[in-house]
């Protein structure tokens, strides 16, 4: 009994001689374009990434935030060098997070109610948690 295929069946395989053989690597990025799924590793990212939550610091934190604002106020033509703590709110969810900022103040803005710093960050008052180093 032969069959259609016995003779080739046992030729090598076909190379062309002109183009080399494409990487199965190059052959998958052909179809990445038509991923059902398309972003869907960003949204687990996403969702996977933690936030703090705003902590009221009640009365007694917002007496000893004032009275670091007025000591600040006092010094401000000294330009201070501080260090201060604040609330940075995420854009995507709910929450933030805490940063610290070292740098000299330049100013305070009670119009727009921000501090200016000599390099220009601009820190909303607001935000503030804690200022230190004030001398």
């Amino acid at each position: 009994m032969t069959n259609d295929y016995d003779d080739i069946i046992n030729l090598p395989h076909y190379e062309p001689k002109h183009h080399p053989r494409m990487s199965m690597w190059n052959r998958a990025a052909q179809f990445a374009p038509f991923a059902a799924l398309t972003g869907y590793d960003a949204a687990i990212q996403e969702s996977g990434r933690l936030t703090d939550e705003w902590i009221d610091m009640g009365d007694a934190g917002n007496e000893e935030l004032n009275r670091k604002m007025e000591l600040l106020l006092s010094k401000i033509s000294e330009q201070p060098h501080v260090t201060i703590e604040y609330f940075v709110p995420d854009e995507h969810k709910a929450g933030g997070s805490y940063q610290s900022y070292t740098g000299n103040v330049k100013r305070i803005d009670e119009y727009e109610q921000i501090i200016v710093m000599t390099d220009s960050k601009k820190i909303q008052l607001r935000m503030i948690v804690n200022i230190t180093g004030i001398k």
